[in-house]
Order: structure tokens, then C-alpha cells, then sequence
């Protein structure tokens, strides 16, 4: 049988017949389709720009001429003129059109590097970063744009989460950021139930999710479902999926796709990459889209596939697995690359000049070329709820994750009672002498040292360790930047305020500071105003460097010189005048000086030998460290002033960082 005689055959005529529209929409296929969830449905936010689009149950998904270039890299001044000239951009996909329907059940292969992930990226409108894209993307005869992630789900290759919960606490999570805000919290909770029977996650589902090497969680297979459970949650009519058998056993990888043909049962449509399936995950693909070095080699039913190779001269052999067949036919195998590409073009330019590639070619034009005329496109909030939802939402699982965490609370704890009562014995009982006067002073910077290295570090991966799950939430339309900053921060206030307290009321005693007890009150309020200024300096490394490796690298390097400033290693009266900047910004200036004040204006007697020479009373002390009694008020206030500069800091950079991702 010739190409021309397998394209004339009467099935695939009637297949291909249903590409064809019928006064602006699709046909369905014939098949029983399941309602939509009435506990999700019953209050539908709609899109600006879905306002008048009929039927979005039921979803066709279509595309045109989609051309994809990575432009070329930023210029560099030391590189020759040639060498620039000769960079262009490099086009990964080429003239790709095609379109799924709503129950059909798309699979994209091909081999690494055809372009399956950056169509998969493009189609659903996420993670393009900086791609250049022409052509049309519809949905139901209209052009889309970021009002396709409103209405669809992405279940990404990497599964993200946050390993102290557990599976239900998860999905109470998503339910209160991602189902609309209409939606009571009964009904919430009963959908929440409904996807843990549905996926399978009953037995898990007070299970935590885990952390690899530090909590045993879930196994890989209920992760995944566990992430096809968060998407499927607003019941959402189209779904895309990355390679979602990526890392499991055949077993585990057909329990996979098994979900995913029984959500196109259910009337949704659904496309997924897919690398390697067994012969038995293939077969559950109704649709099948083939790829190769940008260009679509095939697009039609998985199982007519073997004909269309077959014409070609490229038989599928008696009990292979197919995808493995037509992967080995598409691939660019490395010494081979002339020989591969000009039969991977065989097969793409076959396809194109086929009865089927030319009816898709001229569907989609047909649909982008009398799309619908587009909504209001007022402008209206990405985020299903309202902030105070997700940040009670955020605020609830940041708490709940410091709490499923007490090793490290308790580490914390003996950390800082350990260090508090060595500082306390190794300089227990000063006295008001000379040797005491540097004794004292030496604690005092100890005390703020010990802050700052104990609790900077604690916190400089608080946003470097979850960041990837932050910003896939964020672009996911969950919750905004403020809200996540905020919540992270607030939720470790307390044990940046019982901490420093703790320190403070061991050490300050042992070694025999003030004894008045309004003294003490002020040294408790300075040191935790001291702690939270490093911590928020530490948040804002972590904000600024994105990875753990970068913040601690950066961390020494940032604050070491700030801690040179604050009056015990260089007398603040001799502070050279282009350095002056930096006094300004370190808390240690503010916090020594501070407790340097409230130790010593009230002393009015030293005692001193007769070989050694030293002050005379406290405010001697001050005069010889060039502090000034007055600004112990002061220091309170910019102790305050840092903590909130450099918060606000650390909000912008990781706004940015968002921005930018």
C-alpha cells in the first residue's frame, strides 16, 4: 500500500473528519462525558479574556504555525566582532500546528531535544522565559494568552513540596489558595476528600510528604499522583503533564497514565510529554504527536501510527514496543547525524504532504483565521483568593512546617543556653576595675557576635531552600510575593524574641553587668532589636544570592566588614571618613554602642591599681570608646530602622527575583 493509498483509507477519512469545523466549534467525540464537579463549579470566576466563550467543560485546544527561536546570548565586550556576527538565533520549533480535543488523551515524543517540553511550555502558556514565539494558540475557535493557565493544570516533571506536611494538609493548602474564594470551607474540605479516594492516596493520607534524607515520606508514585491530586483539585478541563512516568517503574508509570486516560474519560483534555513508554503505557494514548528537531512527524491515532511508518519503509518489527520504534527512527544518533536527519526530514516532510497534515494545516488556519471576538479585558486579579486567604493560608503552613521541625528548634535551644553559661563562666563576676572595664566590654561584643552568627545563619535558607516551590506556586497564581515574604519572616519572630531573651537573662547575670533591673529590661530589648537586625540582613542575603551555596558564601564576606564598625576592634573616633557609609548600615555600631551605654552611664566609681591607669567612672568608659551617652535612645531607633530597611530590602530582591524568573 502506497503513502497516497493509506491516506484515501475510509477510517482515517472519518477520523480527520472531526478536525473540521462546524459553524465555528468542534464536533465532540462520541463519548460519555462526566459532569464537572458541582463542589468546584458552582461559583466559576471567569477570565477577562474567556468572558463569552461558550462551553469551557469542554475545551479544544488548538495551535498554528508555532515558530520558537532562544535568542542568542547577550554581547560581551571582550568578544571579536566575527564571533558576534556569526550568532544567531537558534529556532526550536519550526511551522508546528495541530490541535486535542475534549476526552482525548495527547501524547508528545520524541527524542531529546525535538522540541516536545518547549511545545508543551508554549501551549500552556508557563516557564518560556526568554523565547521568542510566532504563531496562534486558540482555545474553542479563539486566541488565548495567560488566561490559559486560569482555566488549566500543569503538572511539572519535578514534584515540589513541602515535605513537613502531609498529603491531606497539602491539599487543604492548595484548596484554600487555588479554588475560588466563593467556595465554603465545608466544601473545601469535602472536593480535598474527593481527590484523595479519586488518586488512589487514602492510605497516605496522613502520611508526611518527606524530605529526602530527613523525614521518610510518601514513595514516588504517590508523589506523583499526589501532584496530578493538586492540580485536579479545581477540576480543571484542560491538563498538561512533563513527562510525568519520569523516574518510576513500569509498574508505578502505568498507575501514572492510567490517571491521566481516566481524567480524558471524564471529559477533560489532556496533553503530556512523555520519554520511554512501555508498550503497555503507549497503548492507553488515544492521540499521539511525534516530534523531531522542531517539526511535527506525526500527529493523528496512536495506533495508525505503524501504518504511516510502515509506507515509509520503516516497518514496526512483530513484538517491539512502537515508541521505541519510532524514537530510534526520529532520533540524531551522534556519528550518524547526516545519515539521521535527512531521514527524520523524510518522515516530517511525508507527514506535511499527507492528506492529514495538510487537513490539520488547514483546520487550524481556518479556526485562527475566523476566531470569536475577544472579551472584556478588564483587568482583573490572577489569584483566586483574597490576600487575607493566602497569607492565613501560608501563614498556616510556614507554622505548621517551624513545628514539625523541633530538632532543629531544640538545637537552637541548646545552642543557646550552652553558649550563654561558657560566656557566663568564662567571664563570671566582673568587677568594676580596669581589667574588668575590657573584661565586660570583650562580653558585650561577644553577646552581639554570638547573635549574629547563631541566628544569620540560622535564617539564610529560609528563601534560598524553598524557592523553586515558591516561585512555581507564585507563576502558578496561588499567592502573591508579599504574602509568602511576609508569612516566612512573621512566623519566626517568636523564636527570634524567646532566644536572644533566653541568652540575655543567663549571661547578663553570671557575669555581672548592671544590676538594676530597668538595666536589664533595656539590655533584653536591645539584644533581641540586635538579633532581628541580623536576621533580617540575613533574610536579605538569602533573597539577593538564590542558592544556600552562593548565600553562604556571601554572608562572611557581606557582614564581617559591618562588624568592624561597631566601636571594640576600631574606635568609632577614628573611623576613616569613606568608610563612614558603612558605620551607618551596621547593627553592631548601633547594638555595642547601645548596651556599652546602658552598662556604664550610671557607674560613677572604678577602681584602679596603682600600676595600671584607666577611667575614673562610666562615662570616662564612653569617652574613651568616643560614645556619646545621648544616643542610647537613638540606637533603639536605628536598630528598629535597620530591621525594617532591611527587610524591605530583602521583599524587593526577591520581587525582582520573581519578576525576573
Amino acid at each position: 500500500m502506497s503513502v497516497a493509498s493509506f491516506n484515501e483509507d475510509v477510517d482515517v477519512k472519518a477520523e480527520e473528519a472531526r478536525f473540521l469545523p462546524e459553524n465555528g466549534h468542534y464536533s465532540p467525540r462520541s463519548r460519555s462525558f462526566h459532569t464537572k464537579s458541582s463542589i468546584v463549579s458552582s461559583h466559576y470566576d471567569v477570565h477577562p479574556e474567556l468572558v463569552g466563550m461558550e462551553n469551557l467543560d469542554a475545551i479544544t485546544l488548538s495551535w498554528h504555525n508555532v515558530n520558537v527561536w532562544l535568542p542568542p546570548p547577550r554581547k560581551r565586550p571582550c568578544t571579536s566582532r566575527s564571533v558576534e556576527e556569526a550568532r544567531e538565533p537558534k529556532q526550536i520549533l519550526k511551522n508546528v500546528s495541530g490541535l486535542v480535543r475534549p476526552g482525548e488523551l495527547l501524547a508528545i515524543m520524541g527524542a531529546s531535544g525535538a522540541g516536545k517540553t518547549t511545545l508543551l511550555n508554549v501551549l500552556n502558556g508557563r516557564n518560556r522565559g526568554k523565547l521568542k514565539l510566532e504563531g496562534a494558540i486558540c482555545i474553542n475557535n479563539r486566541k488565548i494568552g495567560k488566561a490559559i493557565t486560569s482555566i488549566s493544570a500543569y503538572v511539572q516533571q519535578v514534584d515540589l513540596f513541602v515535605g513537613t506536611l502531609t498529603v491531606r494538609e497539602h491539599l487543604i493548602f492548595q484548596s484554600e489558595v487555588r479554588m475560588d474564594k466563593h467556595i465554603s470551607k465545608e466544601n473545601r474540605l469535602r472536593r480535598v476528600d474527593e481527590v484523595i479516594a479519586e488518586l488512589g492516596l487514602a492510605k497516605c493520607a496522613n502520611t508526611k510528604i518527606g524530605i529526602p534524607g530527613r523525614i521518610k515520606g510518601i514513595s514516588g508514585g504517590e508523589m506523583k499522583r499526589l501532584a496530578f491530586a493538586s492540580e485536579v483539585l479545581t477540576d480543571p478541563p484542560l491538563m498538561f503533564c512533563d513527562e510525568p512516568t519520569s523516574g518510576l517503574d513500569a509498574f508505578m508509570a502505568q498507575n501514572v497514565v492510567s490517571v491521566l486516560r481516566d481524567m480524558a474519560a471524564k471529559g477533560k483534555t489532556v496533553c503530556c510529554t512523555i520519554h520511554q513508554p512501555s508498550s503497555e503505557v503507549f497503548a492507553m494514548f488515544d492521540r499521539l504527536l511525534l516530534m523531531s528537531e522542531g517539526r511535527v512527524a506525526y500527529l493523528g491515532n496512536s495506533h495508525r501510527a505503524k501504518h504511516f511508518f510502515a509506507e515509509l519503509g520503516y516497518p514496526c518489527p512483530p513484538n517491539f514496543n512502537p515508541a521505541d520504534h519510532y524514537i530510534h527512527k526520529l532520533a540524531i544518533i551522534p556519528g550518524r547525524e547526516a545519515e539521521c536527519k535527512e531521514r527524520a526530514e523524510k518522515v516530517c516532510d511525508a507527514f506535511e504532504n499527507s492528506e492529514r497534515g495538510r487537513k490539520i494545516l488547514t483546520a487550524t488556519k481556518e479556526i485562527h483565521n475566523n476566531e470569536l471576538p475577544a472579551g472584556s479585558m478588564a483587568k482583573k486579579s490572577a489569584y483566586k483568593a483574597n490576600w487575607f486567604r493566602q497569607f492565613a493560608a501560608v501563614m498556616w503552613r510556614s507554622a505548621l512546617s517551624v513545628v514539625r521541625e523541633p530538632l532543629i528548634v531544640k538545637v537552637r535551644l541548646i545552642q543557646t543556653i550552652f553558649i550563654a553559661l561558657l560566656l557566663g563562666i568564662i567571664f563570671l563576676r566582673q568587677e568594676n576595675t580596669a581589667e574588668g572595664v575590657q573584661n565586660i566590654n570583650g562580653a558585650i561584643f561577644l553577646f552581639l557576635t554570638n547573635m549574629t552568627f547563631g541566628n544569620l545563619f540560622a535564617v539564610i535558607n529560609v528563601f534560598t531552600q524553598e524557592l523553586p516551590i515558591f516561585l512555581r506556586e507564585h507563576f502558578n497564581g496561588m499567592y502573591r510575593v508579599d504574602v509568602y515574604f511576609l508569612s516566612k519572616t512573621l512566623v519566626d519572630v517568636p523564636t527570634f524574641i524567646i532566644l536572644p531573651f533566653i541568652f540575655t537573662c543567663i549571661a547578663y547575670w553570671m557575669i555581672g553587668l548592671n544590676p538594676t533591673v530597668e538595666a536589664f529590661l533595656i539590655a533584653c530589648a536591645i539584644v533581641i532589636l540586635f538579633t532581628n537586625a541580623a536576621v533580617s540582613f540575613g533574610y536579605l542575603i538569602s533573597c539577593v544570592a538564590g542558592t544556600e551555596n552562593l548565600a553562604l558564601a556571601l554572608a562572611p564576606t557581606l557582614f564581617v566588614p559591618l562588624m568592624l564598625f561597631g566601636g571594640f576592634f576600631l574606635n568609632s573616633g577614628t573611623v576613616p571618613k569613606y568608610f563612614i557609609w558603612l558605620a551607618y548600615i551596621s547593627w553592631f555600631k548601633y547594638g555595642n554602642e547601645a548596651l556599652v551605654v546602658n552598662q556604664w552611664r550610671d557607674v560613677t566609681e572604678i577602681h584602679c591599681t596603682r600600676n595600671v591607669s584607666c577611667p575614673h567612672d562610666g562615662m570616662a568608659v564612653l569617652q574613651q570608646l568616643h560614645f556619646n551617652p545621648d544616643n542610647l535612645v537613638f540606637n533603639i531607633y536605628m536598630l528598629f530602622v535597620l530591621i525594617i530597611g532591611f527587610r524591605l530590602a530583602a521583599f524587593f530582591a526577591l520581587l525582582l527575583r520573581a519578576r525576573k524568573n
